[in-house]
């Protein structure tokens, strides 16, 4: 498979992660695993002992033998769903700008910064200072982001279409959208329709979420989302039907 697309070879570990974070709420039985490691030629045995060693890394949280994502990976889910579902505002040319106050940082805060930064789709403009369109709706900053930066608003003097082709690759994103885009219909085996709906999470979490003025003529992201919901829907039934149809 292209991995350029996202499109993996799944592991034990994730067929269990892409299935809880496409099923809300994020929790199932082991035997549902089971099943759907079958879809992929993994034995019984190999699903059960991914799922004790997620459990130990505090990837999920059994209680009763049914197991659920972590409070972390559910941060992972709420991502993942304002990718399909993005909760943006009107777009007045506002900029959040994000400048690094904190000093003397060990590498660990430095690196979870990093990753903080990027789930909030900003993009960095330089060392030490991350920007992006002030048009997602925000119902709070994570803490080592609020400890680390000091925020501020404005806007660029220069064209802010072309800051923004510079901040992200939105060729590359729009031409691998379009085909995911394409393998949305063409994926037939319950295994490739599992494969290819993950990927198209996957690389609907590194959408960049720009306001329309910003964006290249005929951006693929809202006609990817609305194909992705119907297809998505009807696998959902089919994939269901897998899990439990023997129950």
């Amino acid at each position: 498979m292209a991995n350029g697309l996202g499109l993996r070879p799944l592991t034990a570990r994730s067929v269990v992660l892409s299935t809880l974070l496409g099923l809300h709420p994020p929790r199932l039985g082991a035997r549902g695993f089971v099943r759907v490691g079958e879809l992929f030629g993994i034995a019984e045995g190999t699903i059960r002992v991914a799922l004790s060693r997620m459990v130990a890394s505090g990837d999920l949280v059994q209680t009763g033998g049914v197991y659920e994502l972590s409070e972390r990976l559910r941060l992972r889910q709420a991502r993942q769903d304002e990718g399909r579902f993005p909760r943006t505002r009107p777009w007045d040319g506002t900029w959040e700008i994000a400048v690094i106050t904190a000093e003397r940082r060990p590498a660990a805060e430095r690196a979870a910064l990093r990753q903080a930064m990027s789930e909030l789709r900003l993009a960095e403009l330089r060392e030490g200072t991350w920007l992006r369109p002030a048009n997602l709706t925000r119902d709070s900053r994570p803490p080592i982001v609020e400890r680390q930066c000091t925020f501020l608003s404005g806007r660029p003097e220069g064209d802010p279409a072309a800051l923004a082709a510079t901040l992200w690759d939105l060729d590359a994103w729009a031409s691998t959208a379009h085909d995911l885009r394409a393998l949305l219909g063409k994926a037939g085996t319950l295994a490739e329709r599992f494969t290819v709906s993950a990927a198209v999470r996957r690389h609907l979490l590194r959408d960049p979420l720009l306001p329309v003025p910003l964006l290249p003529d005929a951006w693929p992201g809202s006609d990817l989302r609305e194909h992705y919901e119907r297809y998505e829907a009807g696998f959902e039934r089919v994939l269901a039907e897998h899990i439990f149809g023997g129950d």
